[in-house]
């Protein structure tokens, strides 16, 4: 079965941190690009982070302007996980977080549901 389970949000005060995991199943998961969107309320899901192969040799990541400097997204092949550390919180950043597998369109990333549909998403809330 293939699915996408995210988890490790929460309530957070500005200027602290969460981890969030996505674990994959159905796929192998090393052979795919992956990535982390969000949506906020009343807005569309945007594309946050992308751990992707480059040359199909090595992984790369690439990060939306908003979260540079302040989210890192790493994988574990072994454990079909995707990771993303969030340091530095903002208001701002308060948001239904996703995992999905990527492909890039233009100048960003966009989703390519190799894993299914979207998960349940994790919700990650930014206290001022």
């Amino acid at each position: 079965q293939v699915q996408l389970v995210e988890s490790g949000g929460g309530l957070v005060q500005a200027g602290g941190s969460l981890r969030l995991s996505c674990v994959a199943s159905g796929r192998t998961f090393s052979n795919y690009n992956m990535g982390w969107f969000r949506q906020a309320p009343g807005k569309e899901r945007e594309f946050v982070a992308t751990h992707s192969w480059i040359g199909g040799k090595t992984y790369y990541a690439d990060y939306a302007d908003a979260v540079k400097g302040r989210f890192t997204i790493s994988r574990d092949n072994a454990k079909n996980t995707l990771y993303l550390q969030m340091n530095s919180l903002k208001p701002e950043d308060t948001a239904i977080y996703y995992c999905n597998s990527v492909q890039r369109s233009g100048s960003t990333w966009s989703s390519t549901d190799d894993f299914g549909s979207w998960g349940q998403g994790t919700q990650v809330t930014v206290s001022t």
